[in-house]
């Protein structure tokens, strides 16, 4: 389904000034002389057209369809990637359309949470492979049900956990897994930033170009507000996980990737919104509902790994507002973001530091590389770094966090089994009824 094209598209004089100093980008075959077909879900959105440009520098791709809720949105997404390539890609508002017209290998899925498992899903059966935003899932029982899917199709699914393959990432790593730190008892994760109290904002009708039903989809059909899109979902519970289930699982990931656990043996997690004030939530108006603060503890067999956040108060105190804080008894390791990775000894000496590698990225997200592993994984026949499997366990961790800060107590947890042994009220909250005709993925 193609649009008309508008006479005004927001930001297109950014959008048209960024395109005029940019070469044009042809893609390139790959060994077997064939460019793979790439569309994008979400592809109105500011992170998945980072990510599609990423992918046609790459060059092993041509973008042959973007698909979004949001008609204007989709319309500048659409004519940047003409501007880059030379070629105008066909535009849908339903995925299901778009698979269905279209001959795909690739699918980049970048929409809020609550819609990565049905779109992945919907995509892995095509028989197409996937590029998925972090969570997996917006509960754990749809991000089980996206292993499975991936696993049954045979098709290779690449989590965005780009700090995976960030170089200084893999290096503090080796040295935490070669004993630089010594044996570790604890870890800290966390993510802080600046912030107040939130006042409510005007519930409005939504814009004429956006498909708000379809946005919402399987969640609960919340009024409009203009704070939820285009960005402000991740703190809306009906849509994400809050900033645990956002920066959460890039740093428990970490954790995950260091001690090559699959799962804690419970899990207690307490928080609000002290600062922010009560959720508001009627016909007039409406604020975020995730907490402003939490605090949760993983018990694992060896060691204990917390979780902090606070979107207030910033972190001026440690001069790192994001990363973890491997504890052992040779000293403390810090794995950072923009501030690398540095080794604090515990019985004097030097401190060691390594300084970040983005790829030439500006925002250091490492993406190029992530995005490498996945063209060659699929060529390759092989997993890519951050397998679904291996973002699965990473968002579970987020997940059972949210789930012991609603149940307001601690949780076992059987990572064997993914159940939480004898506790039904907890068990009910790993998946969550879908809205209308939408079927819960199994």
């Amino acid at each position: 389904m193609n649009f008309p094209r508008r006479q005004f598209i927001k930001s297109a004089g950014a959008t048209a000034a960024w395109l005029g100093s940019a070469p044009l980008i042809r893609a390139q075959s790959n060994k077997s002389g064939k460019k793979l077909r790439l569309a994008v879900i979400g592809g109105g959105g500011w992170w998945a057209m980072n990510i599609l440009r990423v992918a046609l520098e790459d060059g092993r791709c041509e973008c042959v369809a973007l698909c979004d809720v949001d008609a204007d949105n989709l319309e500048v997404s659409a004519d940047e990637v003409d501007g880059l390539t030379g070629n105008l890609p066909k535009q849908y508002r339903d995925y299901r359309e778009m698979l269905e017209k279209e001959q795909l290998d690739v699918v980049i899925v970048s929409t809020p949470d609550h819609w990565h498992a049905l779109q992945t899903i919907a995509c892995v059966d095509a028989g197409i492979h996937v590029f998925v935003e972090k969570p997996t899932g917006h509960t754990i029982g749809e991000s089980r049900a996206m292993v499975k899917a991936a696993q049954a199709a045979d098709r290779v699914v690449q989590v965005g956990l780009h700090r995976r393959i960030g170089p200084h990432h893999v290096s503090g790593m080796k040295f935490l897994k070669e004993g630089g730190a010594g044996k570790i008892g604890m870890v800290r994760c966390f993510a802080h930033s600046a912030g107040g109290a939130e006042q409510p904002s005007p519930n409005e009708e939504p814009p004429e170009e956006l498909d708000w039903d379809m946005y919402c989809g399987p969640a609960p059909l919340r009024p409009y507000n203009r704070r939820i899109h285009p960005g402000g979902f991740r703190n809306y519970l009906d849509f994400a996980n809050g900033t645990l289930g956002d920066w959460g699982i890039h740093w428990l990931d970490q954790v995950l990737w260091w001690s090559d656990e699959k799962a804690p043996k419970s899990v207690y997690c307490t928080g609000g919104r002290p600062i922010k004030g009560a959720p508001i939530l009627n016909e007039k108006e409406q604020t975020s509902d995730a907490p402003d603060h939490q605090v949760a503890t993983y018990e694992f067999e060896d060691f204990t790994c917390t979780w902090e956040h606070r979107r207030f108060a910033g972190n001026e105190v440690e001069k790192s507002k994001v990363g973890c804080y491997f504890y052992g008894d040779k000293g403390i390791f810090h794995m950072g973001w923009r501030d690398g990775w540095t080794f604090y000894p515990d019985k004097g000496g030097s401190i060691i530091h390594e300084d970040p590698k983005f790829d030439n990225e500006k925002d250091g997200h490492n993406v190029p590389p992530l995005w490498r592993d996945f063209i060659d994984s699929i060529a390759q026949k092989r997993k890519p770094v951050a397998d679904v499997e291996i973002g699965h366990l990473s968002t579970n961790l987020s997940l059972l966090g949210m789930l012991s800060w609603k149940l307001g107590r601690s949780i076992e947890w059987d990572g064997a089994l993914e159940t939480i042994p004898g506790d039904d009220e907890a068990n009910q909250l790993l998946r969550r009824e879908y809205r209308g005709s939408w079927q819960y993925p199994t």
